[in-house]
């Protein structure tokens, strides 16, 4: 059931700034469940089982993407990141422009002179956001052509998923940071309701955790702990991998909740769920922005193993697993 919701909401492009479709798509998955629901003022998605819960999970709902920043003489674009995307992964990969009225048109974003036949430096040509451009799949040969096709300057620019579930038990796809830990949220939620409904707890969704502030404001004065869901971090230097739940005891912005981290070593050790603990060296998360906010909670952080992050992401049925089981095995600590 994870992985059909993940595909569902995958698909859903939801960049940061863009988030309304897919927090709208999970309020009607959930409108019967007689949960609290409430959308906070930017937007995101607060989900209770109580009025004034003590304890949060929070995943981020938005993801990397793009926005128009200028068109070109020739009638090509040029775009700015929203997140921080390595520029060489995405080169080649189709995109969606959203214009006025939801009007998509479809393109391609490539390196400037991308033909291998005049191009000699091709393969050696630094991949920047200055060296590349959308080629755009309509007849439009200038900057009035563009025009009129009703495409702006702040148009937001969606970036192909390319999901697919292997027979293995992978899920490759962009943006599993963090839609793997929503779809894990929203399973709790739809499929999990006994186990959690006698837990003062509220779900966040958070819809601007990818450009540094998503849980900066929203979370209720009510809420003493905060348990951050999102990707764990998989490669050299690091002890996770796609097959364990990560419990990150640091990040870049300093360790989280020593006392937290200990229990949910305990919980995992003890219902034998798999798990590793590890550092995060170049990682923040909604945790950071909530507690540099000021806001005066406890904040620890797990989440599955995702490979090639912030590129052509992949994580596996195990490690997704793991993250629910420990998910669940904290909020059963916590019941009231």
């Amino acid at each position: 059931m994870i992985v059909k919701l993940l595909k569902e909401i995958i698909n859903i492009d939801s960049p940061s700034g863009y988030t309304d479709n897919v927090i709208d798509f999970m309020i009607k998955k959930l409108k019967k469940q007689k949960y609290i629901i409430e959308k906070t003022n930017k937007g995101a998605l607060i989900v209770s089982t109580i009025k004034n819960p003590k304890y949060m999970i929070s995943a981020h709902i938005d993801t990397l993407g793009g926005m128009v920043k200028g068109i070109n003489s020739d009638g090509t674009l040029e775009i700015t990141q929203i997140g921080g995307w390595p520029v060489n992964s995405f080169e080649g990969e189709y995109i969606s422009i959203v214009c006025d009225n939801k009007k998509i048109i479809r393109g391609t974003f490539l390196l400037k002179n991308p033909a291998a036949h005049v191009n000699r430096e091709l393969q050696s040509a630094k991949r920047n956001m200055s060296s590349m451009f959308i080629r755009l799949d309509a007849e439009s040969r200038c900057l009035k052509d563009t025009k009129k096709l009703g495409i702006k300057i702040g148009d937001f620019v969606c970036f192909d998923p390319r999901f697919e579930y292997t027979k293995t038990g992978f899920v490759k796809s962009r943006f599993m940071d963090d839609k793997a830990c929503s779809a894990i949220m929203l399973d709790i939620l739809l499929n999990k309701r006994k186990q959690i409904i006698k837990t003062p707890i509220a779900f966040y969704f958070s819809n601007y955790e990818e450009v540094g502030h998503g849980a900066c404001s929203g979370i209720p004065d009510s809420c003493k702990e905060m348990l951050v869901a999102d990707m764990g971090v998989v490669g050299n230097g690091v002890s996770g991998d796609e097959y364990h739940v990560s419990i990150c005891a640091k990040d870049s912005s300093g360790p989280y909740d020593y006392k937290m981290r200990k229990e949910l070593e305990v919980f995992a050790s003890k219902d034998k769920i798999p798990f590793k603990t590890d550092i995060f060296p170049y990682y923040g998360s909604d945790g950071s922005a909530a507690l540099r906010a000021g806001n005066n909670i406890r904040v620890s952080l797990i989440g599955p193993g995702v490979s090639a992050s912030h590129g052509v992401e992949r994580v596996h049925i195990k490690g997704l697993k793991a993250t629910e089981d420990l998910i669940l095995a904290y909020i059963a600590s916590r019941k009231k």
